[in-house]
Parts: structure tokens; C-alpha cells; sequence
């Protein structure tokens, strides 16, 4: 089984670049929807979502705390790294190793030959103007 890992620059006193796993991406996802949340609560959520031990999730928690992306303080949980900068993260990895950072190539695979609406062919080249160098 292969392990995506992402990498995330924790902002602190000084910036640094940490690999969050695919589980661990989907363990900050539960934060990311529902922080602040407790830790307890956080327990009972891996169990349904992951069939994970309480042992399991404090273990994780703490490993990711330690990683610096969350904090536990006073049994309550959240976050340290914003969710949109953990996807750019993953979305900007996933098109450098898929399709040697080729973002046509990306869209064409993604599109897989359907057709989209004018509306959002607008739109796609309204964020292209905007990023263009």
C-alpha cells in the first residue's frame, strides 16, 4: 500500500515543512469541520469514522500536535493550519507528480473528454486571467 504524504509549512517562530499521511489528512478534515472540538468528542467520531481505539485517536492527536498542524489545550482540539493551504499543498503535489506539473495536462485527464457549461468555462478562464504571470 502506497502512503501520499503532503506537505505543509506550519507558520511559528520559524517556518517549517511537515508530510501529513493520507489518514492524517483525513483525521484534520474531521477537525477542520467541526473545531473546535473536544477531545473526547474527537474519540468518538475516529471510532465511527475510522473503527479506531480511543488510545488510537489520543495517539494521533498527539503525533499531530507534535507536528505542530493542531493543538490540544484543555481537552479542546483545533487547528493550527488552515485547510485551503493543506489542499493547495495536495493539489499542487498531486499535478507536479501526476503530470510533471503540467496543469493542461491535468485539465484534460480531468475532463476526460465531457463537456462543461459555458458558465463554468467563464469562470475557469476569469481564475486563469487572474493568476496569469
Amino acid at each position: 500500500m502506497c502512503i501520499q504524504t503532503t506537505v505543509v509549512e506550519c507558520k511559528g517562530v520559524n517556518m517549517y515543512k511537515v508530510r501529513l499521511s493520507d489518514m492524517e489528512l483525513r483525521f484534520m478534515n474531521i477537525i477542520w469541520s467541526r473545531e473546535p472540538v473536544s477531545s473526547p468528542e474527537l474519540a468518538k467520531i475516529c471510532q465511527n469514522e475510522f473503527g479506531w481505539k480511543k488510545s488510537t485517536t489520543y495517539t494521533v492527536l498527539k503525533r499531530m500536535e507534535n507536528k505542530g498542524v493542531l493543538q490540544n489545550m484543555d481537552a479542546v482540539v483545533t487547528s493550527k493550519v488552515a485547510q485551503d493551504e493543506v489542499q493547495r499543498e495536495e493539489s499542487t503535489r498531486f499535478v507536479e507528480e501526476a503530470f510533471d506539473g503540467s496543469l493542461p495536462q491535468f485539465l484534460t485527464a480531468f475532463l476526460g473528454g465531457k463537456k462543461i457549461s459555458k458558465e463554468e468555462a467563464e469562470e475557469l478562464k476569469e481564475l486563469i486571467d487572474r493568476f496569469m504571470e
